[in-house]
């Protein structure tokens, strides 16, 4: 166990009094079977089960009754036939006295109980499902069919939720970071591999193995790929050209959970064309003109206009835009080559807690999500608190039907040479992306171990 029992329960004292009264469902993960039962996928549990119960466990449930001041596990032990296929585990008491619950009790029990809550009428405060099996559970548990489900969350318990696990404490700041060195291991083992005459599943399969190695899981999908202005490429079925610009995007998950998330963009060759070093130059300006706005109090969205201001810039010095760049950053012209948000919130998820809504996560309250092309994709905008950990990952994107669709509907006519764009349309793109945590200081970069990032460390890191 990497949190230590006293960590959880302070975090359910506190959930218990942000939320005053009711019954909290905690509903843990269960084994999805691929293709038939058996052969089920990677289990995960449910990040909000983790951070409150600490049971990385299938087939459990959990209430908290603030009325009654019970913390309840739900679960089953095994019989001699489980034990046979999985060996032996602690029981479900044993399991639970791990993190501090002393109360159990069988699976079967759950409707029982909440049945019995809401009898009494109970509030009974339940989270947004992500996944279709926790959708038939709360239909079989509360009644709720599964298309008003996500409308009848509880959203007081969602904020209670985001207003601990948005704010990472030094336990957990050390365990992402420990995840963030692991990714980066897995990034420069990319960097050393990308040759002319590979292919992109050659890559991926170089930096899947660096966890594989250490005994850890991915955090995500790794997109690994020659065609990055898809944003998210995860096809590994390109092969590896001189002029090629290789892109990747991958981080681990320790045994902790928590989550590392850094992009690279390399030359497939033992350099970049010049083209391809002035986009190169243009992407790190805005990402070092992002980094000079991690400011405590100041809203994320500002970074991401300073990235944004300075690709329309690096764009007009290319001849691809026009205007003053301030106000083609303000206006969205920008997104042709920008089309997605600066960074997300990292922790138990890489998008942390996106299953719970961007709005709660990453907006203040009062702060209206823009549902603009390129603003629309802005997942973190509020004024920056010590204790938060997010990405930065500005990058430029070619992307021909995006300029296609644009330009049929005049779009930004004011900002964009559409005339130009014409021999950039195969360039594809190119990103890189660190994980920063914000500190009384200002923000601090994640990682003993340094990401390549200029271009001499580039060339340096491909040997």
């Amino acid at each position: 166990m990497n949190i230590c029992k006293q960590t959880y329960i302070r975090r359910r004292n506190q959930l218990k009094h942000d939320m005053g009264s009711g019954l909290l469902l905690f509903l843990g993960n269960n084994e999805v079977g691929m293709n038939y039962a058996d052969n089920t996928y990677r289990f995960r549990q449910d990040s909000t089960f983790l951070y409150f119960i600490g049971l990385d466990y299938a087939g459990l449930a959990a209430v908290i009754d603030i009325d009654n001041d019970r913390e309840i596990v739900f679960g089953n032990d095994l019989t001699i036939d489980d034990i046979v296929w999985t060996g032996l585990q602690p029981s479900i008491s044993e399991k639970a006295a791990q993190t501090g619950i002393t109360h159990t009790m069988p699976l079967s029990e759950l409707k029982n109980y909440l049945d019995k809550a809401r009898q009494q009428q109970q509030p009974i405060h339940f989270l947004p499902p992500y996944r279709g099996d926790h959708r038939v559970w709360l239909w079989e548990l509360l009644g709720v069919e599964p298309a008003a489900q996500t409308a009848q969350a509880s959203v007081p318990f969602i904020k209670a939720i985001v207003s601990q696990r948005n704010y990472k404490d030094e336990e957990e700041i050390r365990l992402i970071e420990q995840s963030v060195d692991l990714s980066t291991e897995m990034h420069l083992a990319a960097y050393r591999k990308v040759r002319p005459g590979m292919h992109e599943s050659q890559v991926a399969a170089v930096v899947e193995e660096v966890a594989c190695r250490h005994g850890n899981a991915l955090a995500f999908p790794t997109i690994a790929t020659v065609q990055g202005q898809v944003l998210h490429n995860h096809g590994f079925i390109h092969d590896l050209n001189d002029g090629d610009i290789f892109l990747l995007d991958a981080g681990a998950e320790t045994h902790s959970h928590y989550a590392g998330d850094l992009s690279s963009s390399m030359p497939v060759g033992e350099r970049f064309t010049q083209r391809q070093e002035e986009v190169y130059s243009i992407h790190l300006r805005s990402f070092w003109a992002a980094v000079d706005k991690l400011q405590l109090g100041t809203p994320f969205r500002e970074a991401h206009i300073a990235a944004a201001t300075e690709i329309a810039r690096g764009m007009k010095e290319l001849g691809l835009m026009k205007g003053d760049p301030a106000e083609a950053a303000e206006a969205g012209a920008y997104a042709l080559f920008f089309p997605c948000g600066l960074g997300h919130m990292v922790g138990l998820d890489v998008h942390n807690m996106e299953n719970l809504g961007e709005q709660y996560v990453g907006y203040a309250e009062g702060q209206v999500k823009s549902t603009q092309f390129g603003f629309k994709s802005l997942r973190l905008a509020r004024p920056l608190e010590k204790g938060f950990v997010f990405t930065v990952e500005p990058g430029i994107y070619f992307i021909p039907e995006l300029m296609d669709k644009w330009q049929a509907e005049h779009q930004f006519e004011d900002f964009i040479c559409y005339d130009k764009l014409a021999p950039w349309r195969d360039f594809t793109g190119l990103r890189n992306e660190l994980n920063y945590v914000m500190t009384d200081q200002g923000a601090r970069l994640l990682g003993t171990i340094k990401k390549p990032m200029s271009l001499d460390e580039v060339y340096a890191a491909k040997g």
